[in-house]
């Protein structure tokens, strides 16, 4: 049995070395979507979601787990359609990067 030599400078890679334009905007809208979850999740935060009652309260652990619990509220809520700012977002860096 005999080896074979091959010359590895004419292989291609087996995926693209540039991402397309359509995994470029799906990076895009994902980022834009992540943006305005945060920005959701701190507006819930502001109006006092998440805050443990006094009476009935989880303790430690609620208090530990409850920022996870108003970010996953606030993705699904933009998942849900949101309130439009990560479309705009979505659009204004579709615009910067064209350039």
């Amino acid at each position: 049995m005999q080896l074979e030599i091959v010359d590895m400078s004419e292989v291609n890679p087996v995926g693209p070395t540039v991402p397309n334009a359509v995994n470029k905007d799906k990076a895009l809208r994902e980022a834009a979507e992540k943006m305005e979850a945060g920005f959701l999740a701190e507006m819930l935060k502001s109006a006092g979601l998440g805050k443990t009652s006094s009476q009935f309260g989880g303790g430690a652990g609620e208090d530990q787990f409850s920022s996870f619990l108003v970010q996953e509220q606030a993705m699904q809520m933009v998942k849900a359609g949101g309130i439009g700012l990560a479309e705009a977002l979505f659009e204004s860096l579709k615009e910067k990067t064209n350039e």
